[in-house]
């Protein structure tokens, strides 16, 4: 570890160690496998559509499916069209999705290709659908990725009839399928009539039956698609993941929207709970009262373990504003708490929670990596670590106890089908929080210390 100054590390521009994201593609590709029946497809070379399957296999454990164009060098000089113009007709040929979701890779955005124009001039095969985003890997995160394909499917799909159905149509961010089907949980007991977009339960979560399909039976409708037109409003959990598409039904067909913080933590779900009560016109049943009170008696009880507990964290914006606000709820310090998603807004957002909840000294730092994560926890230790896989190496280096949240989590079993989001997820952090914790804390008791307990 190199022994840099804060200045040092704050000037450094010029090379990224460690990065705390992955690439558009691996969002566009996650959008895509949670819409029923359809096949991603990466329009660039093969190697970049296997990176982007692997980091999704290895964090669902379960198999991405997606295809690619395979540029080859002469793919690179002259262009992909013919390239994407096979590939379509042999994808429906051979495996017949319903929909092919196209979206874009380094390659093919630095060479220009038209993939609107390629794909305008393809015969598609009658009720099937061909539709694109532009994700090149060297702009934003799997973040951004994430929302331009869940724009692409509203631009491509959605329509109007002019008669409203009286839905809500709600996108739940990047997020797990677990914490998806919580929230269509939340959604259901509060008696709204919604479409979700994305929807990867049933899909990346799907139960073992002894035969592999390839389109699993989750999966948002393409016919639920189209409809999103005439949906009364539209719900964004998370403003940089879900914002765009919430506002692309408000610029085509006037569906006014709401964006609140991701559901995790008392705070942010309290804050659905009325919003859904609001939509629905229905009080909150006492299975969620009941919830909430049991969470509010297990932060009670367990606060001397974790009251003042300093903590860094790490990953996507939108889990990272939810989890902070969820911390500070706890009376705990999210001393650093570093993204690599590109932003202009999320160090003003995390500074204006430090400042409702009155805490000083806390560091929020947007398009950042884990080496400067690391050098400032060198500066100044913090009690718990909580991110992804790639911070372990800071943990064992640090002895910093370490609690898995986000994306990837690769090196564990099981979290996928967990939520993090509303009560029950709240009640699912606190547990890992304080297992993490206190077994820091009995591990560094003596034993004379020990016998005296007994």
């Amino acid at each position: 570890m190199l022994d840099l100054t804060p200045k040092e590390i704050k000037e450094r521009k010029a090379i990224t160690i460690n990065p705390s994201k992955t690439c558009q593609p691996v969002g566009a590709m996650y959008a895509a496998l949670g819409v029923h029946g359809c096949m991603p497809h990466s329009h660039g070379s093969q190697g970049c559509c296997s990176y982007h399957r692997t980091v999704l296999s290895r964090h669902f454990k379960e198999p991405a499916i997606a295809t690619s164009s395979s540029f080859s060098e002469g793919a690179c000089v002259f262009g992909g069209g013919s390239n994407i113009k096979t590939a379509v007709k042999n994808i429906f040929d051979m495996y017949d999705p319903e929909i092919i979701a196209v979206h874009t890779t380094c390659l093919s955005e630095t060479i220009g290709d038209d993939l609107k124009g390629f794909i305008d001039a393809i015969d598609i095969p009658e009720g099937k659908y061909v539709l694109h985003a532009n994700t090149p890997s060297y702009v934003g995160s799997h973040i951004t990725g994430f929302s331009n394909m869940v724009t692409g499917f509203i631009k491509g799909l959605s329509k109007t009839t002019g008669v409203k159905n009286g839905k809500m149509c709600v996108i739940p961010g990047f997020v797990n399928p677990g914490d998806m089907r919580e929230v269509k949980r939340l959604l259901k007991l509060m008696g709204v009539d919604f479409t979700m977009l994305p929807d990867t339960t049933g899909v990346l979560d799907a139960p073992m039956t002894g035969k592999y399909e390839m389109y699993p039976k989750g999966g948002t409708k393409i016919q639920d698609i189209i409809e999103l037109g005439d949906c009364e409003k539209t719900l964004a959990l998370g403003s940089f993941a879900s914002e765009a598409g919430a506002s692309t039904l408000e610029k085509s067909f006037k569906i006014p929207y709401s964006t609140l913080k991701m559901p995790i933590g008392i705070g942010s779900t309290d804050e659905l709970i009325m919003e859904l009560s609001k939509f629905s016109k229905q009080q909150v049943p006492y299975e969620l009262e009941e919830e909430r009170g049991q969470l509010v008696d297990i932060m009670i009880d367990s606060h001397p373990y974790y009251d003042g507990k300093k903590v860094a964290l790490y990953g996507d914006p939108d889990v990272l504003i939810a989890l902070s606000k969820f911390l500070l709820e706890l009376g705990m310090i999210p001393k650093y708490v570093i993204t690599g998603t590109p932003s202009n807004v999320f160090e003003k957002q995390m500074q204006a929670l430090f400042d409702e909840f009155g805490v000083e000294g806390c560091i929020a730092k947007q398009d950042a990596d884990l080496f400067e994560l690391h050098q400032l926890i060198k500066n100044e230790s913090v009690d718990l670590l909580m991110g992804g896989t790639h911070g372990k190496y800071i943990a064992r280096a640090e002895d910093i106890p370490l609690v898995r949240i986000g994306f990837p989590v690769l090196d564990r079993y099981v979290h996928s089908y967990m939520p993090n989001v509303g009560y029950r997820g709240a009640m699912r952090l606190l547990e890992l929080m304080l297992g993490a914790l206190m077994d820091r804390q009995d591990r560094d008791v003596k034993d004379e210390d020990f016998e005296l307990v007994m």
